[in-house]
Protein backbone atom coordinates (compact mmCIF):
# COMPACT_ATOMS: atom_id res chain seq x y z
CA UNK A 1 0.00 0.00 0.00
CA UNK A 2 1.08 3.48 -1.13
CA UNK A 3 0.25 6.50 1.16
CA UNK A 4 0.90 9.88 -0.76
CA UNK A 5 2.00 12.56 1.60
CA UNK A 6 1.41 16.51 -0.07
CA UNK A 7 4.44 17.82 1.84
CA UNK A 8 3.24 21.51 1.62
CA UNK A 9 0.64 23.59 3.21
CA UNK A 10 -0.02 25.41 0.10
CA UNK A 11 -3.54 25.59 -0.71
CA UNK A 12 -3.03 25.82 -4.59
CA UNK A 13 -1.29 22.37 -4.48
CA UNK A 14 -3.91 21.18 -2.29
CA UNK A 15 -6.68 22.10 -4.90
CA UNK A 16 -4.72 21.11 -7.89
CA UNK A 17 -4.21 17.82 -6.54
CA UNK A 18 -7.71 17.10 -5.31
CA UNK A 19 -8.42 18.38 -9.02
CA UNK A 20 -7.06 15.98 -10.18
CA UNK A 21 -8.91 13.20 -8.32
CA UNK A 22 -5.57 12.09 -6.01
CA UNK A 23 -5.78 10.61 -2.75
CA UNK A 24 -3.46 12.11 -0.26
CA UNK A 25 -2.72 13.79 3.16
CA UNK A 26 -0.78 16.42 4.11
CA UNK A 27 2.13 16.41 6.05
CA UNK A 28 4.86 19.35 5.96
CA UNK A 29 8.09 20.90 7.93
CA UNK A 30 9.27 23.91 8.44
CA UNK A 31 13.06 24.36 6.52
CA UNK A 32 15.61 27.23 6.87
CA UNK A 33 14.94 28.90 3.48
CA UNK A 34 17.55 31.28 3.48
CA UNK A 35 18.98 31.67 0.01
CA UNK A 36 22.85 30.76 0.05
CA UNK A 37 25.23 33.15 -1.47
CA UNK A 38 25.89 32.84 -5.03
CA UNK A 39 23.33 30.51 -5.26
CA UNK A 40 21.37 30.28 -8.80
CA UNK A 41 17.42 30.45 -8.35
CA UNK A 42 17.34 27.17 -9.72
CA UNK A 43 20.09 25.33 -7.27
CA UNK A 44 18.00 27.15 -4.69
CA UNK A 45 14.33 25.99 -5.28
CA UNK A 46 16.04 22.34 -5.96
CA UNK A 47 17.77 21.99 -2.54
CA UNK A 48 14.64 23.55 -0.69
CA UNK A 49 12.68 20.44 -2.15
CA UNK A 50 15.18 18.35 -0.90
CA UNK A 51 16.04 19.68 2.74
CA UNK A 52 11.93 19.96 2.71
CA UNK A 53 11.61 16.06 1.57
CA UNK A 54 14.43 15.14 4.46
CA UNK A 55 12.36 17.15 7.01
CA UNK A 56 8.85 15.50 6.08
CA UNK A 57 10.13 12.09 5.64
CA UNK A 58 11.95 12.35 9.10
CA UNK A 59 8.63 13.80 10.93
CA UNK A 60 6.98 11.13 9.38
CA UNK A 61 8.72 8.19 10.22
CA UNK A 62 8.90 9.72 13.66
CA UNK A 63 4.75 10.08 14.56
CA UNK A 64 4.67 5.97 12.98
CA UNK A 65 3.49 3.30 15.06
CA UNK A 66 6.16 0.46 16.17
CA UNK A 67 6.34 -1.90 13.02
CA UNK A 68 5.69 -5.41 14.47
CA UNK A 69 6.62 -8.41 12.23
CA UNK A 70 2.54 -9.13 11.11
CA UNK A 71 2.46 -5.72 10.16
CA UNK A 72 1.71 -5.00 6.74
CA UNK A 73 4.44 -3.48 4.82
CA UNK A 74 3.40 0.79 4.06
CA UNK A 75 5.35 3.04 1.57
CA UNK A 76 4.93 6.85 1.36
CA UNK A 77 5.19 8.67 -1.39
CA UNK A 78 6.00 12.35 -0.26
CA UNK A 79 5.59 15.25 -2.65
CA UNK A 80 8.44 18.37 -1.66
CA UNK A 81 7.35 21.27 -3.88
CA UNK A 82 8.64 24.79 -4.15
CA UNK A 83 8.06 27.80 -6.64
CA UNK A 84 9.94 31.01 -7.30
CA UNK A 85 9.82 33.84 -9.75
CA UNK A 86 12.94 35.26 -11.42
CA UNK A 87 13.40 38.67 -12.98
CA UNK A 88 14.53 38.92 -16.43
CA UNK A 89 18.32 39.09 -15.49
CA UNK A 90 17.75 35.77 -14.42
CA UNK A 91 18.96 35.72 -10.94
CA UNK A 92 16.52 38.09 -9.24
CA UNK A 93 13.87 35.62 -7.04
CA UNK A 94 10.25 37.11 -6.99
CA UNK A 95 9.40 36.76 -3.50
CA UNK A 96 5.87 37.73 -1.48
CA UNK A 97 5.74 41.21 -0.93
CA UNK A 98 6.47 43.18 2.29
CA UNK A 99 4.37 46.40 1.68
CA UNK A 100 2.55 48.05 -0.94
CA UNK A 101 6.14 50.06 -1.60
CA UNK A 102 7.57 46.90 -2.12
CA UNK A 103 4.75 45.13 -4.20
CA UNK A 104 4.82 48.58 -6.65
CA UNK A 105 8.83 47.62 -7.28
CA UNK A 106 8.12 44.69 -8.41
CA UNK A 107 5.69 45.03 -10.40
CA UNK A 108 7.16 47.71 -12.20
CA UNK A 109 10.13 45.66 -13.10
CA UNK A 110 7.79 43.04 -14.35
CA UNK A 111 5.50 46.05 -16.56
CA UNK A 112 5.97 44.89 -20.16
CA UNK A 113 8.34 42.11 -19.97
CA UNK A 114 8.74 38.29 -19.25
CA UNK A 115 9.73 36.75 -15.99
CA UNK A 116 9.95 32.93 -15.65
CA UNK A 117 8.37 31.21 -12.94
CA UNK A 118 9.87 27.83 -11.59
CA UNK A 119 9.19 24.65 -9.76
CA UNK A 120 11.28 22.07 -8.47
CA UNK A 121 9.57 19.14 -6.99
CA UNK A 122 10.49 15.96 -5.93
CA UNK A 123 8.86 12.73 -5.31
CA UNK A 124 10.54 10.52 -2.40
CA UNK A 125 9.14 6.88 -1.59
CA UNK A 126 10.18 5.70 1.65
CA UNK A 127 9.17 2.69 3.90
CA UNK A 128 7.65 2.45 7.15
CA UNK A 129 10.86 2.73 8.32
CA UNK A 130 12.21 5.67 6.68
CA UNK A 131 14.46 3.89 4.26
CA UNK A 132 14.41 5.95 0.86
CA UNK A 133 12.83 3.44 -1.73
CA UNK A 134 12.94 5.72 -4.70
CA UNK A 135 13.21 9.15 -5.61
CA UNK A 136 12.58 11.27 -8.48
CA UNK A 137 13.64 15.37 -9.59
CA UNK A 138 11.40 17.31 -11.75
CA UNK A 139 12.18 21.35 -12.65
CA UNK A 140 9.68 23.10 -14.36
CA UNK A 141 10.09 26.32 -15.73
CA UNK A 142 7.12 28.33 -17.68
CA UNK A 143 7.50 32.17 -19.11
CA UNK A 144 4.86 34.90 -18.13
CA UNK A 145 4.65 38.20 -20.06
CA UNK A 146 3.04 40.94 -18.53
CA UNK A 147 1.31 43.79 -19.84
CA UNK A 148 2.25 47.46 -19.83
CA UNK A 149 1.13 48.55 -15.93
CA UNK A 150 0.00 52.07 -14.90
CA UNK A 151 0.01 53.45 -11.31
CA UNK A 152 -3.89 53.16 -11.05
CA UNK A 153 -3.79 49.62 -12.05
CA UNK A 154 -1.19 48.81 -9.40
CA UNK A 155 -3.45 50.57 -7.19
CA UNK A 156 -6.49 48.78 -7.52
CA UNK A 157 -4.83 45.44 -7.31
CA UNK A 158 -3.14 45.79 -4.43
CA UNK A 159 -6.19 47.30 -2.97
CA UNK A 160 -7.82 43.96 -3.83
CA UNK A 161 -5.36 42.35 -1.22
CA UNK A 162 -4.80 39.62 -3.85
CA UNK A 163 -1.32 40.23 -3.84
CA UNK A 164 0.28 40.23 -0.06
CA UNK A 165 0.95 36.77 0.54
CA UNK A 166 1.96 35.72 -3.67
CA UNK A 167 5.48 35.06 -4.80
CA UNK A 168 5.84 38.09 -7.28
CA UNK A 169 2.79 39.84 -6.01
CA UNK A 170 0.37 38.17 -8.19
CA UNK A 171 -1.76 35.53 -8.92
CA UNK A 172 -2.31 33.98 -12.21
CA UNK A 173 -5.46 31.88 -11.17
CA UNK A 174 -7.31 35.39 -9.75
CA UNK A 175 -7.14 39.30 -10.83
CA UNK A 176 -3.87 39.03 -11.81
CA UNK A 177 -4.82 37.07 -14.56
CA UNK A 178 -5.95 40.48 -15.91
CA UNK A 179 -2.01 41.45 -16.52
CA UNK A 180 -1.19 38.13 -18.32
CA UNK A 181 -0.68 38.69 -21.70
CA UNK A 182 1.02 34.98 -22.31
CA UNK A 183 2.43 32.30 -21.06
CA UNK A 184 4.78 29.71 -22.18
CA UNK A 185 4.60 26.50 -20.54
CA UNK A 186 2.64 25.13 -17.60
CA UNK A 187 0.09 27.40 -16.66
CA UNK A 188 -0.81 24.66 -13.32
CA UNK A 189 3.53 25.34 -12.75
CA UNK A 190 2.54 29.25 -12.28
CA UNK A 191 0.18 28.74 -9.84
CA UNK A 192 2.07 26.40 -7.81
CA UNK A 193 2.36 22.39 -9.26
CA UNK A 194 3.40 21.55 -12.50
CA UNK A 195 0.28 19.45 -12.50
CA UNK A 196 0.40 16.84 -15.53
CA UNK A 197 4.34 16.62 -15.17
CA UNK A 198 3.66 15.91 -11.38
CA UNK A 199 1.02 13.26 -11.80
CA UNK A 200 3.14 11.62 -14.78
CA UNK A 201 5.95 11.19 -12.24
CA UNK A 202 3.67 9.81 -9.81
CA UNK A 203 2.36 6.98 -11.88
CA UNK A 204 6.03 6.17 -12.67
CA UNK A 205 7.12 5.77 -9.41
CA UNK A 206 3.95 3.73 -8.34
CA UNK A 207 4.63 1.46 -11.01
CA UNK A 208 7.98 0.99 -10.06
CA UNK A 209 6.96 0.37 -6.19
CA UNK A 210 4.94 -2.56 -7.62
CA UNK A 211 7.63 -4.03 -9.70
CA UNK A 212 9.85 -4.11 -6.39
Amino acid sequence: MITVVLASTSPRRQQLLAMADLDFVIHSAEVDETVQAGESPQDYIVRMVGAKAVAACHSLVSQMPVKTASTERQLFLVITSDTIGVLPDGRSILVKPIDKEDAFRMWQQMSDTEHAVWTAVQLTLIDECGQVVLTDNLLEKTAVKFIALNKAAMEDYWRSGEPADKAGGYAIQGKGAAWVERINGSYSNVVGLPLAQTLAAIKRMQQQAADL
